[in-house]
C-alpha cells in the first residue's frame, strides 16, 4: 500500500476495526505511535480544542497537531504560527495530508457535515463539534451516519458534558431499576446575554471575498447571498447558518439525558419560542422550549433562554424515584409511599474538554466506541431538527422509524 494513501497508523487502525486477534479481542495500536491531528476551522472553538491537543501532548499523550485549515487567511496564519502546523486553505487538502490521521471539525454548523464526510471517506477518524449538521441538513445527517458505520470510523461528537461519568453511571442505574420505569425528564440551558451570537467579533469590517476569504466555501449549500461581514464573522445570528439555542446549545444538555435514558429516536416533538429580548439584526430565536415524546412513553422537556441565567436542574423522574444530578454526583430520591432508601452515588470521573478529547484519542488506538459516538449524535440531532421544524412550521414533528423520515402534523 502506498504511504501517501494510508499511513501505517491508519492501516493498523483499519485492521483493528474489522479484525479479531487470536485471543478474541480487537487488535490495537501501540501507545507510543504518534497520532497526527488536523484542525479544520481556526475560530474561537477550534483554537481552544487545538490548545487542548497541545496540552495533552505536553502531558505525554502521543499526539501532535500537524495541520490547520481555515478559509480566512488571518485566522489561518495565526493558528499555523501558534501551533507550528502546516497551513491549508482547503479542507480537502488537509484531509489528504498523509501526516493527518484524524481531524477536528470546528467550522460553522453548515460545514460540519461536508468536512466530516470528506474525512470519513478518506479513512480519517473525526472529532466533530456540535451540532452534527445544520437543521436543514437531515438527509446529509443520515448519509454521514451511514458512511461512518460502513467504514468503521471513530467519530466523537463534541458534546463534552458526556465525558462526565455521571451520565454513564445514570444509564446503568436506570437499567437496573433504581428509579422504576422512567416517565419524565427535564433539562435546559439558560444564559444572560447574546454575547455568543452578536458578541462574535467582526475581525475586519472591511474584509472582502478573494484569495484571503472564501465566501463560497463558507456558504456551502446555504442560499447564495452577497458577502456581508456580519454574516461571515457573526454567523450564529442567522438562520442560514445556525439555529439559536436549539441547535447551538441544546446538544450539550440533551445528549446526556438521551444517554441516561437509553432512548433513540423521538416519536414526536413540539416546540415554541422566538426573539423575546434580542430582536435587532438577530434572526435566530433567543428563547426556545421543546417537548420530546419517545416511544417508550417518556417525555423530555428541554427549556431555555439567553434572556435570564436562572437555571433549570436536569433530572429524571421514574415511577419509584427521581434521579437528580447534584451533590456527590447522583441523588436518587424515592417518591412518598415507595419503600426505598435515598441513595447518593459518587461520580467516578469529572467531565471536561480534556477528558472528551482524551477519550477520542484512546478510541483511535483501541477502535472502541467513544463516549459521544455517531449513533447518539444521530438520535440527538434528529430530535433537535424536529424541534426546529416544529417551531418554524407551528406543527408537531413526528418521526417514522422504518423510513427514518420526519413528517409534519397539523
Amino acid at each position: 500500500m502506498d504511504d501517501g494513501a494510508m499511513t501505517r497508523r491508519r492501516f493498523l487502525g483499519a485492521v483493528a476495526a474489522s479484525s479479531m486477534s487470536a485471543a478474541g479481542g480487537l487488535q490495537t495500536l501501540g501507545t507510543s505511535e504518534r497520532i497526527g491531528i488536523g484542525l479544520i476551522g481556526c475560530g474561537g472553538r477550534g483554537t481552544h480544542l487545538a490548545r487542548v491537543v497541545k496540552d495533552l501532548k505536553g502531558r505525554g499523550e502521543g499526539i501532535d497537531l500537524v495541520a490547520v485549515c481555515d478559509i480566512y487567511r488571518p485566522r489561518l496564519e495565526r493558528a499555523a504560527k501558534e501551533f507550528n502546523a502546516k497551513p491549508y486553505s482547503d479542507a480537502r487538502e488537509l484531509i489528504e495530508d498523509k501526516d493527518v490521521d484524524a481531524v477536528i471539525v470546528a467550522t460553522p454548523d453548515r460545514l460540519h457535515v461536508f468536512n466530516a464526510l470528506d474525512a470519513v471517506r478518506a479513512g480519517k477518524d473525526v472529532y466533530c463539534e456540535k451540532p452534527l449538521t445544520h437543521w436543514q441538513q437531515f438527509d446529509l445527517l443520515k448519509q454521514l451516519v451511514r458512511e461512518v458505520r460502513e467504514r468503521g470510523i471513530v467519530f466523537q461528537v463534541g458534546t463534552q458534558w458526556l465525558s462526565d461519568s455521571v451520565w454513564h453511571q445514570a444509564a446503568d442505574l436506570i437499567k437496573r431499576g433504581a428509579i422504576g420505569k422512567p416517565v419524565h425528564a427535564q433539562t435546559g440551558y439558560f444564559r444572560h446575554g447574546d454575547w455568543g451570537e452578536r458578541g462574535m467579533p467582526i475581525e475586519d469590517p472591511n474584509a472582502k471575498p478573494g484569495p484571503d476569504l472564501s465566501w463560497d466555501a463558507f456558504l456551502a449549500d446555504a442560499p447564495k447571498r452577497p458577502f456581508d461581514p456580519s454574516r461571515f464573522f457573526r454567523w450564529r445570528m442567522y438562520m442560514d447558518y445556525a439555529g439559536g439555542p436549539c441547535t447551538d446549545l441544546y446538544p450539550h444538555c440533551l445528549a446526556p439525558i438521551v444517554k441516561a435514558l437509553g432512548v433513540t429516536f423521538p416519536k414526536a416533538v413540539v416546540a415554541v419560542g422566538g426573539k423575546y429580548r434580542y430582536d435587532e439584526e438577530r434572526e435566530v430565536p433567543d428563547t426556545f422550549d421543546m417537548l420530546i415524546q419517545y416511544p417508550e412513553r417518556i417525555t423530555v422537556a428541554v427549556l431555555g433562554t439567553i434572556a435570564n441565567e436562572w437555571g433549570l436542574p436536569s433530572l429524571i423522574r421514574g415511577y419509584d424515584a427521581t434521579m437528580l444530578f447534584e451533590g456527590p454526583g447522583i441523588v436518587i430520591q424515592p417518591q412518598s409511599g415507595v419503600k426505598k432508601e435515598r441513595i447518593e452515588v459518587k461520580r467516578e470521573r469529572g467531565g471536561s474538554d480534556h477528558e472528551h478529547m482524551r477519550n477520542f484519542i484512546e478510541c483511535i488506538r483501541t477502535r472502541r466506541k467513544p463516549l459521544s459516538d455517531i449513533e447518539l449524535g444521530y438520535y440527538v440531532q434528529t430530535a433537535l431538527i424536529m424541534g426546529m421544524l416544529s417551531f418554524l412550521h407551528g406543527k408537531v414533528a413526528t418521526f417514522d422509524p422504518q423510513k427514518e423520515t420526519i413528517n409534519m402534523q397539523s
